[in-house]
């Protein structure tokens, strides 16, 4: 999670267990002094990072300042790229969006026509410039940069042991662990030394590597974050998701296979690719690129993301009627499910609440009637649509509920008479240790609490989620998918931890 520097506030946590958020009356809750911090912290579960190398391309870094630009979704608390020309590196990396950390002055001092990019977020821990990405170490046979998407489960294990025998580290980021292991190893070949750092780690990790001339893309045996191949003219590009392929004009080739590796080291011939993993797990994708990560434009997992997230919402419709004037989304990510919502009830569709795009976090200020006004600066009702309606309001996702609680508020406000909230995905139960960045389990709303206990909070006329078995019939291949989020069936087991939890002061790369 992003946070601003030299605020003066307790961490989350610490706020959470000053505030009588179960236990207290709804004005208490409402009233409390230590609930103005809480809209620094956003209600949603937070993106991965977005990847984006290219090999063989003169206008390389353009077209990778580009791709950043499209994936910017996946990351927006930093960003970097890294360049090749002549065995040569340059790079440049900051804090922020892409478009504010990039300027056609600084593109132009990364030349050559191999590159490699990166958005971030992190999952815990700081947020600071030395865990920026793609991460540049020199070792014994020259530079190497990583970008990760994803989250070792066992990255603090293997760092102590790194440490004890010597290893420094200048990051609190996981993908440090592979660079020392690719340093550690003894092969020859950057692909060889990266197969025996792939043999100690565990967990979720889509990576790309770029040498001097190489670059080298790499998915877990799970599957569970994706990652694309495809061609711009005569360069191979690897990315997160497709939309980035159609902002260069690139053509995708295929989606780099669950425990694949593939080597690109020229345009004139076609990428090697080589399989590592001795068995073959059951798939686990992250359902919540469908349910809220990616992109509606891109194809992820082998399916354009805009049918299963239209389709999440017809089926939440079958699941949980109402009888109501309007339907409306949560922008934005809510959109497409709030249309499928709207399609199967014959409720009409239209827009109630209006986001303002260029709103980012905000500073923090005691003044409870300024925190009020911010919230607005944000998020409006637009009072013609809302005045008289029973309005069904068609959200991703419930995490702490502290959102949904605002802006049924706020239609209210804006006239509505009855507000039903409908998510288009089962109760939010259990954290996610592949790389999204969840709130904990005690923060979780629905993992102590009953929906009806829920609505009460949030204060809704009626609440209503779609259930695991119908999320499921909306995928094209249901069994492929990791539902650990809702059940806490967590596909990679956490050897020696009885409950999954990570060191908080270290920072993991599912950013």
């Amino acid at each position: 999670m992003s946070t601003s520097p030299n605020l003066d506030r307790p961490d989350f946590q610490t706020l959470y267990n000053s505030v009588p958020m179960w236990g207290g009356t709804p004005d208490e809750l409402e009233n409390h002094p230590n609930m103005e911090y809480f809209d620094a912290f956003d209600d949603k579960p937070r993106c991965e990072c977005g990847i984006f190398g290219i090999l063989g391309h003169p206008k390389a870094v353009e077209f990778t300042y580009l791709g950043l630009r499209a994936l910017q979704h996946r990351g927006q608390e930093s960003a970097g790229i890294v360049t090749a020309d002549d065995d040569s590196f340059a790079y440049h990396h900051g804090m922020g969006l892409v478009a504010t950390i990039f300027d056609s002055d600084t593109l132009s001092k990364l030349g050559g026509d191999l590159a490699l990019g990166h958005n971030r977020y992190s999952t815990t821990g700081q947020s600071t410039l030395q865990n920026a990405q793609p991460l540049v170490r020199e070792y014994k046979r020259g530079t190497l940069a990583i970008a990760h998407n994803g989250n070792l489960i066992n990255a603090q294990r293997i760092r102590n042991d790194l440490e004890d025998a010597g290893s420094i580290f200048s990051t609190t980021a996981d993908t440090e662990v592979i660079a020392h292991l690719i340093a550690r190893s003894r092969q020859t070949l950057l692909e060889d030394r990266i197969l025996d750092a792939l043999k100690e780690i565990r967990g979720a990790y889509s990576l790309a590597f770029m040498g001097k001339s190489i670059l080298i893309g790499v998915r877990d045996i799970y599957g569970f974050r994706p990652l694309w191949l495809g061609r711009a003219g005569d360069a191979y590009v690897l990315t997160s998701e497709t939309c980035a392929f159609d902002v260069i004009g690139a053509e995708p080739i295929r989606e780099i296979s669950p425990g694949e590796m593939v080597i690109i080291t020229g345009t004139d011939k076609e990428p090697e690719s080589f399989m590592f993993g001795q068995t073959q797990p059951h798939l686990s994708q992250c359902i919540f690129e469908y349910i809220y990560l990616s992109r509606p434009d891109s194809v992820v997992f082998g399916e354009l993301v805009n049918r299963p997230r239209r389709e999440l919402g017809r089926q939440l419709a079958r699941e949980c009627p109402v009888v109501a004037d309007i339907v409306i989304p949560v922008p934005d990510s809510a959109t497409l499910s709030a249309l499928g919502y709207s399609q199967e009830s014959g409720i009409p569709f239209d827009v109630g609440l209006y986001r303002n795009s260029y709103v980012g976090r905000a500073f923090m200020n005691p003044s409870q009637e300024v925190r009020d006004l911010m919230v607005k600066v944000k998020l409006n009702p637009i009072h013609d649509v809302l005045e008289g309606k029973r309005v069904v309001v068609v959200d991703d996702s419930i995490m702490r509920g502290t959102e949904s609680r605002q802006f049924v508020k706020m239609l209210r406000q804006g006239g509505a008479t009855q507000v039903h909230v409908r998510v288009a995905s089962p109760p939010n139960k259990f954290p996610c240790f592949y790389g999204i960045d969840t709130p904990t389990r005690k923060e979780l709303i629905a993992s102590s609490h009953t929906i009806e206990e829920t609505r009460k909070y949030i204060r809704a006329d009626s609440l209503g989620y779609l259930s695991i078995e119908g999320m499921l019939k909306c995928m094209k291949s249901p069994k492929d998918f990791c539902t650990a989020c809702f059940d806490g069936s967590y596909p990679v087991e956490f050897s020696g931890q009885p409950t999954p939890q990570l060191p908080i002061a270290f920072v993991n790369e599912g950013d």
